[in-house]
């Protein structure tokens, strides 16, 4: 079975609307946003400023798929306290998901959200803060500059764990404690 989509005057119209609005998101966030680092949605802003720390040892990985499990241990590393230990609850609060890009030495140079969790507007802001606070990210020794994409799998509680480094979720019918 084939299916074929004529380009009517409305299909038209939603596809100029879609693309613009995909463009607004991919070149320095929807109108409005004031954040620090170009792609934000929320007006987060930083506590500690990016760069702060010291920079961690560098990356050896060769692509940045590989390079998504480094950043996941960063950020993990850097907030022990607010991982969520064991598997996750049947139903989560929020799931987002972020494209970071960093520069040579590890500093975040936008952030794009792929799937922002719009009913939660406090968890975009702290998981854009929580990127913000991590950086420098490991410097990509092989690669340079990158991309990388993660899913924040956020619980009611305020922990998270990253679809990278997750120890796997509930079925609904299996009891939590």
């Amino acid at each position: 079975m084939t299916f074929t989509l004529l380009a009517t005057p409305l299909r038209r119209a939603f596809a100029a609307a879609l693309t613009t609005a995909l463009g607004l998101v991919g070149c320095g966030g929807l109108p409005g946003s004031t954040g620090s680092v170009p792609g934000q949605l929320s007006n987060a802003t930083v506590a500690p400023a990016q760069g702060a720390g010291a920079t961690p040892r560098a990356s050896n990985a060769g692509t940045p798929r590989e390079y998504k499990q480094d950043a996941a241990r960063h950020i993990y590393a850097r907030n022990g306290n607010r991982i969520y230990a064991g598997k996750l609850p049947p139903l989560l609060y929020a799931i987002g998901t972020l494209s970071v890009s960093l520069d040579a030495n590890g500093r975040v140079t936008s952030m794009n959200w792929m799937r922002a969790p719009k009913h939660a507007p406090e968890v975009i802001a702290e998981i854009e803060r929580t990127v913000l606070a991590a950086a420098p990210y490991p410097p990509a020794s092989r690669i340079g500059k990158l991309t990388w994409t993660d899913t924040w799998l956020w619980d009611k509680s305020g922990h998270f764990q990253l679809d990278t480094l997750t120890e796997g979720q509930l079925s609904q019918f299996q009891d939590p404690r």
